[in-house]
């Protein structure tokens, strides 16, 4: 009798990994999924910038420092491996973005243009599917974090090596407060 509760326990025990570790495999499975979502937009939005660069530089030639910066954080991200060195990298060409979309705005004549402006529109809609991929990506590793980290789930997390992944962050740039001057 003593033996049937001891196997009984025993498959029981091993049920419960299987289960946490199939639950586990399949959050992670999803959460790479869905950075293979943001890597889509990401590769869209790496593949037009190119062509903003060459169309701003058109207007504005002597603003080499910041062309160079764009097309130097692009190259970086297109090559960047990993989900860290993605994330990063794509912080980076994010800045370098806005830092061109800034210098725009002292060209009067090139915000005028009718091919900047259909980049720009491009540029921002593929801003706007990576920030919803962002989100569902966040969501899926913030599930798959918290089944890492969970007792008693975490035991089995411990046993398959799980890590912890890494989320979609705000860069310290982005959350500085905007400074308006009204007196230029």
């Amino acid at each position: 009798m003593v033996l049937i509760i001891v196997i009984a326990v025993i498959a029981l025990l091993v049920l419960w990994f299987i289960g946490v570790a199939n639950k586990l495999t399949k959050l992670r499975m999803k959460a790479e999924n869905a950075f293979a979502d943001i890597d889509v937009y990401l590769k869209k939005r790496y593949d037009l910038i190119p062509n903003i660069v060459s169309t701003v530089k058109g207007y504005a030639k002597h603003e080499k420092d910041t062309l160079e910066a764009v097309i130097n954080a692009r190259n970086k991200a297109v090559s960047a491996e990993g989900v860290d060195a993605k994330i990063d990298a794509d912080n980076q060409v994010t800045q370098a973005i806005s830092k061109l979309f800034a210098l725009t705005e002292s060209y009067p004549e090139l915000k005028a243009n009718e091919n900047f402006m259909d980049l720009q529109k491009q540029l921002q809609k593929i801003e706007d599917d990576i920030s919803g991929a962002r989100q569902y990506f966040n969501a899926t590793v913030r599930k798959y974090n918290y089944a890492v980290k969970v007792i008693p789930d975490c035991i089995v997390a411990s046993i398959l090596h799980c890590e912890v992944m890494s989320m979609f962050k705000a860069t310290d740039e982005e959350r500085e407060n905007v400074k308006v001057d009204f007196e230029n």
